[in-house]
C-alpha cells in the first residue's frame, strides 16, 4: 500500500514546517489520497532527492524551482502556488535623511542584501540594478547577511539584518521583499519617518510545486485538485494555511520566473 503513496518534499526552513505537513497529510488521507512527507534540511538536497526519484513533488522555492528546472532541462513539471506567491516585488529602502531618492544614487554606496541564495534579498535586486545601469562588483559595494544559507531566503533573518544596519548606518540603503516591508511597517519593526521605498522590481513570483519529470502527469492532476480543495473557510485548513501565509492555491506558472534566470546568468549562480 505504501507504494501507492505519493512522496512530497519539503524544506525545514521553520520548526512549523512539520506541522503544516501534518495537517495537509491528514487532509489528503481524508480525501483518499495518501502522501508521505519527505524533509529536507535543504533545497540543494530537495533537488537532489527529486532527481534521485526519493520524492515525486518537491515544495521548490524560486531558485530550486530554476535549479531543477536547469538539471532536467526544462523538462520538469510545475505544479501550484500559493496565492501570495504571485506578483511579489522586492523593494529598495534608505534613510530619509540620506538625500538619496534614485538608484543611480546608490552609486559608490553600500547596500545590505539577504543570503547568498536568496532569490529576493539578493540575486533579484542585483539584476534590477544591473538593468538600471549599476553593475555588481564595481559601482556599488555588497554588504550579505548570510542567515539560512541553502533555504534561499525562505526566513527573513538576512533581511531583518539589513534593515537593521541600514538603520545603524552600516550600510546606505538595503533591500526587502514587499510582504516584509508591509509587515514590518504595520508591526513597527520599521518607522516610517525614518525609512522610506525608492524603488521597486518589476512583479515577480515565488514557491512552486515541482514534480518529477517521469511522474504520471494524471497522478500529478489528481493531486492538485485535491491540494485546491483546501478551504480557508474551514477551520481545520484555515490554521495550516495562516502558517504557510495563503489563503487559497492557485494554478502555477512560470513566466514569473524571468527575472531570476536572468539573474542567474548575470551571476553565473549555477555555473
Amino acid at each position: 500500500m505504501s507504494n501507492d503513496r505519493i512522496k512530497v518534499g519539503a524544506v525545514i526552513y521553520d520548526p512549523r514546517v512539520t506541522v503544516i505537513w501534518g495537517i495537509i497529510a491528514d487532509f489528503f488521507k481524508e480525501e483518499g489520497l495518501e502522501i508521505e512527507c519527505l524533509f529536507y534540511k535543504d533545497y540543494e538536497a530537495q533537488v537532489d532527492g527529486l532527481m534521485n526519484k526519493e520524492i515525486d513533488i518537491a515544495w521548490n522555492s524560486p531558485l530550486a524551482w530554476l535549479d531543477a528546472y536547469l538539471r532536467t532541462d526544462g523538462k520538469c513539471q510545475m505544479g501550484s502556488m500559493r496565492d501570495t506567491d504571485r506578483d511579489r516585488k522586492t523593494c529598495f529602502i534608505v534613510r530619509k535623511d540620506s538625500g538619496i531618492t534614485n538608484l543611480a544614487e546608490l552609486r559608490g554606496k553600500t547596500i545590505g542584501f539577504g543570503a547568498i541564495d536568496s532569490p529576493q534579498a539578493r540575486l533579484i535586486p542585483i539584476n534590477h540594478l544591473h538593468n538600471n545601469g549599476l553593475e555588481y562588483g564595481a559601482d556599488y559595494m555588497e554588504k550579505r547577511f548570510d542567515i539560512g544559507v541553502g533555504l534561499h531566503g525562505d526566513h527573513i533573518g538576512g533581511e531583518l539584518d539589513a534593515i537593521k544596519a541600514l538603520l545603524t548606518g552600516t550600510v546606505d540603503a538595503s533591500v526587502t521583499l514587499d510582504l516584509n516591508w508591509d509587515a514590518w511597517k504595520k508591526d513597527g519593526t520599521v518607522d516610517e519617518n525614518q525609512l522610506v521605498c525608492i524603488d521597486t522590481t518589476a512583479l515577480f513570483d515565488h514557491c512552486i510545486f515541482v514534480a518529477h519529470p517521469d511522474f504520471p502527469t494524471e497522478r500529478f492532476k489528481e493531486w492538485q485538485k485535491v491540494l485546491h480543495r483546501m478551504d480557508y473557510n474551514n477551520e481545520a485548513h484555515k490554521k495550516m494555511m495562516d502558517m504557510e501565509g495563503l489563503k487559497e492555491w492557485v494554478e502555477g506558472r512560470i513566466t514569473g520566473f524571468q527575472q531570476l534566470r536572468e539573474a542567474n546568468d548575470y551571476l553565473n549562480f549555477f555555473s
